[in-house]
């Protein structure tokens, strides 16, 4: 806290201005004046024209309270004023005007309140002057009694100067003494050991030349550099000292660095799909991606999704969740069972049909474990809410696994008019969510029209630039897979046959024709079969 003589002050921990200090501290009164023992002792100090301070009351003492040497006090003109016990009560640092002491910023030991005598205007950091020839190595500290046992603990060899106004002021302090700073082949940040220390030491390294800043991290029970002083642990801060990395902003890294996390990484465990076509091409799914299926209207999307979201709750002990944005969630429920029953159990004439002894062994097998999570809402809702709720599905609930069935139906609940730019926006924050928490996501997204006299229901091969709406998709996509399927051909099997093709698969890069799924009208389901393919793996 730095205390001015009207009776304002300066909080350097919150960067907080308080108009009245003593009215503050006394809960409302403009009368009140602290006991005469917590007053910080303000040195008048005598001034000639140039405003230029002759000296300070107190005289060179060791700083006791703070370990430090009698040496480095008077190394660094740092006064102290001692009790009638010896003990010391406080500290005058002096702060230079190129090579005149400007002014001295005084610190009660008691209550940590600091004062200016004279004038701070226009001066450098502490201990500036000592160290203007520039050279190897310089230190800057967060206050000056760390600056003094930095200095202590290097052996008295390399230059270390401190702040003026402490982590709030960082920024500014050191612009202002940026040439001088500069001069050094090597600074070392070593600021105190907390949130607004940190903060400072990377926006400080941020100011200076790229590759000279290096930050000193302490241990988690260390301050700052005068608790490792007072606790006699010298060859612990000069060994952190050396040990200090560069600075690199963040996501730069250095890869001689990295050599443990290269050994020793988590590998990420793949998933077989339900098909061994897509297997061979994509080796599996893995949390942490995002895999896009897309295709025309009618074409085996949903199909194609609870053939997967049954084979998740099958075939993993992870939980899943399923956005189906387009159905009642009554109706994703009938569709998993109905895989697990071979029977289109989404129709209610079957289900009702249906053995009910059969139906609840199903539904106790696949959901009595707790471990699949729906979506409980027909149509569009607010875009927050619903990405809140997937947000709640993957941290809330645990699931490792989400379908999101489609990325269109998000477009009916936002208010902008720009769709290109709220697919950018969405496909934006399912990326970060994607990478924040790991988990593994399954997108339906559809198809534009294309032009010509055939549609993607006749058939026709699918590229990433038939994606509607925005190039994100692609580009944001992990995977990208596109089902193809000719559905007004006259020959039955082929009119019930999907063509799944890989678009994009940025963990393998194998891409083209992967497999062929034939639908099966009376069980719903979809079986893998070989169809004859060309040299380039395209159907004959």
């Amino acid at each position: 806290m730095g205390l001015n003589e009207d009776g304002s002050a300066y909080c350097f921990s919150c960067a907080e201005r308080i108009p009245s200090y003593y009215k503050a501290v006394s809960g409302g009164s403009d009368n009140y004046k602290p006991p005469i023992k917590s007053v910080p002792p303000v040195t008048e100090l005598k001034t000639y024209r140039n405003n230029t301070v002759l000296n300070s009351d107190g005289d060179f003492n060791a700083l006791t309270d703070r370990k430090i040497s009698l040496e480095t006090a008077k190394k660094y003109g740092v006064k102290s004023s001692l009790n009638t016990k010896g003990e010391v009560v406080s500290h005058s640092y002096p702060y230079y005007n190129i090579n005149e002491v400007s002014g001295y910023k005084v610190r009660n030991t008691q209550d940590k309140l600091f004062n200016w005598s004279g004038s701070s205007q226009d001066t450098g950091l502490f201990g500036q002057q000592l160290f203007r020839d520039g050279g190897k190595y310089i230190t800057i500290t967060e206050g000056e009694c760390d600056a003094m046992s930095a200095y202590e603990m290097l052996g008295s060899k390399w230059p270390v100067v401190s702040l003026k106004n402490g982590a709030a002021g960082a920024v500014k302090d050191i612009k202002q003494a940026i040439a001088f700073i500069e001069k050094f082949e090597n600074i070392i940040i070593s600021f105190d050991n907390d949130a607004p220390g940190r903060d400072a030491a990377v926006k400080v390294a941020r100011l200076i030349s790229p590759g000279k800043a290096k930050i000193i991290s302490f241990p988690e029970d260390i301050k700052d550099a005068n608790d490792m002083l007072k606790l006699n642990r010298q060859k612990d801060y000069v060994n952190l000292w050396w040990d200090a990395k560069t600075y690199t902003p963040s996501g730069v890294l250095n890869v001689a660095d990295l050599y443990d996390e290269y050994v020793n990484r988590e590998k990420k465990k793949s998933v077989p799909y339900p098909w061994a076509g897509l297997n061979k091409k994509l080796l599996g799914m893995r949390q942490g991606e995002l895999v896009t299926l897309t295709g025309g209207t009618g074409l085996g999307k949903s199909s194609v999704t609870r053939e997967i979201e049954h084979w998740l709750i099958n075939t993993t002990e992870d939980k899943v969740g399923v956005l189906a944005l387009e159905e009642d969630y009554l109706r994703t429920v009938d569709g998993i069972m109905s895989i697990e029953a071979d029977q289109k159990l989404y129709i209610d004439e079957i289900r009702e049909a249906y053995c009910p002894i059969k139906r609840d062994k199903i539904y106790h097998k696949l959901f009595r474990n707790g471990r699949v999570w729906v979506h409980a809402h027909f149509g569009a809702t607010d875009v927050d809410e619903i990405f809140s709720k997937l947000r709640f599905m993957i941290v809330g609930c645990d699931c490792k696994w989400i379908v999101v069935d489609h990325l269109h139906m998000l477009l009916s609940g936002s208010s902008e008019g720009d769709e290109r730019r709220v697919l950018d926006n969405m496909m934006h924050r399912l990326r970060c969510i994607v990478e924040e928490t790991g988990v593994g996501m399954i997108l339906v997204s559809h198809l534009r029209r294309v032009d010509g006299n055939q549609g993607h229901e006749n058939g026709i091969t699918v590229g990433l630039s038939h994606l509607r709406g925005s190039q994100s998709i692609a580009q944001l996509s992990d995977c990208v897979l596109a089902l193809e399927r000719n559905q007004q051909s006259d020959d039955d099997e082929e009119a019930n046959t999907t063509h799944v093709r890989v678009l994009k698969s940025r963990y393998t890069g194998d891409v083209g024709m992967a497999t062929h799924l034939l639908f099966n009208r009376d069980t719903g389901r979809l079986k893998e079969i070989d169809i004859e393919e060309d040299e380039l793996g395209e159907v004959i």
